[in-house]
């Protein structure tokens, strides 16, 4: 008991003092970073805070169903990792539309509490520790660690390097959305299709197939057919670019099927390359 409280005292000592007066020093804030943080978020409050109030009902919903279906035990768990790119979807793509500059900031502060959950469910720190690791447990595959599970960082930056790398829209506009268009639509789609009607393997040893490549290659296609005339503004041509976007898809999906550890992290990064040459 003690020991969490001092571990909580330093988390707040740290969050309030320590890291601001580091981000005061090296970025040379005028205010206190934190103080920054709201005057951003409420200088366009109608977008920020209700796409605050959304993330958070997400969430929410989220942890709710998800908790329940972990006690299915017909639900198998490489179905259940799915739905967590399919939040991430939902989450990530009305602001990476709309609020770009948004979800840079709100991607490092996630990144930041999935760090301090970490921490908290390796030590088993009271109150939270026994309740995270439980509901996390139910999410792991052989990727994770008996210590550390990674699979959730590495969908998390999967998704925000090809955004935080892409700085802002230009002549390559799909190029933010690589994490969110090869793990939340072609991986998902992939692992679901395969799964359920799958019979041609890559290799027989191996669990990926024909089928689901495919169909994780068609859904990122088609759900980039919808994106690019939402991104008309930024000058990007689909009937100019068809062929390095098909190549761009069929290469991202094709490592989908060959890679086994933190994809997440690596086929993004593929796919944000190739859509940028």
């Amino acid at each position: 008991m003690g020991g969490s409280l001092l571990f909580y005292a330093l988390l707040l000592l740290m969050t309030t003092m320590i890291a601001p007066a580091w981000m005061q020093f090296v970025k040379d804030f005028q205010v206190h970073p934190l103080l920054w943080v709201f005057n951003f978020v409420i200088g366009d409050p109608l977008k920020r805070l209700s796409l605050c109030i959304f993330w958070m009902l997400v969430i929410c919903a989220s942890i709710l169903c998800f908790y329940k279906i972990s006690k299915d035990d017909k639900t198998e768990r490489i179905l259940l990792r799915k739905y967590y790119h399919l939040v991430a979807v939902l989450m990530f793509v009305p602001a990476l539309a709309f609020q770009p500059e948004f979800l840079d900031l709100a991607f490092g502060a996630a990144l930041a509490v999935f760090l301090t959950l970490e921490i908290i469910r390796v030590w088993r720190i009271w109150p939270l520790g026994h309740l995270v690791h439980q509901f996390m447990n139910a999410f792991t595959d052989h990727r994770d660690s008996d210590i550390l599970i990674v699979s959730h960082f590495s969908l998390l930056l999967g998704c925000a390097l090809p955004e935080w790398l892409s700085l802002r829209y230009n002549d390559r506009p799909l190029a933010p959305f690589a994490g969110i268009l090869s793990l939340g639509i072609g991986d998902t789609m992939a692992s679901m299709v395969g799964h359920k009607y799958g019979v041609l393997r890559w290799s027989k040893t191996g669990r990926k197939t024909i089928e689901g490549t495919a169909a994780g290659i068609a859904s990122v296609l088609a759900v980039c057919f919808v994106l690019v005339p939402h991104l008309a503004s930024t000058g990007y041509l689909l009937i100019e670019n068809w062929m390095p976007l098909i190549v761009a898809a069929t290469v991202s999906g094709l490592l989908e099927a060959y890679t086994e550890q933190l994809d997440n992290a690596f086929i993004p990064l593929v796919f944000y390359s190739l859509l940028c040459l």
